[in-house]
């Protein structure tokens, strides 16, 4: 299945689709200044819903993220997810 993309490239899958936090853990890890805006703007995601997608990796995927300021900051990814899997997500 095809799912229409940013003018980033950034695949935009639906609300409620996993994948769809992957591509945001994806984006936190590559921006060199992961804001919520810097989020936002590279994923196309709500910059109102970003906070609950974060809590949602914490507590389904286990991944430990931190907010230091406006900066979102990835401590660990877990024992679920594989970064390099889960960052294909992003390009996908």
């Amino acid at each position: 299945m095809n799912f229409p993309r940013n003018h980033f490239g950034v695949p935009q899958y639906p609300i409620h689709d996993a994948r769809r936090l992957f591509v945001l853990l994806s984006a936190i890890d590559l921006l060199e200044r992961p804001t919520v805006s810097a989020i936002a703007d590279l994923t196309g995601h709500d910059r109102e819903t970003i906070d609950a997608e974060v809590q949602r990796l914490r507590e389904e995927f286990g991944v430990v993220l931190h907010k230091v300021g406006e900066i979102y900051h990835i401590e660990s990814w877990g024992e679920v997810l594989k970064k390099n899997g889960v960052k294909r997500y992003l390009k996908a």
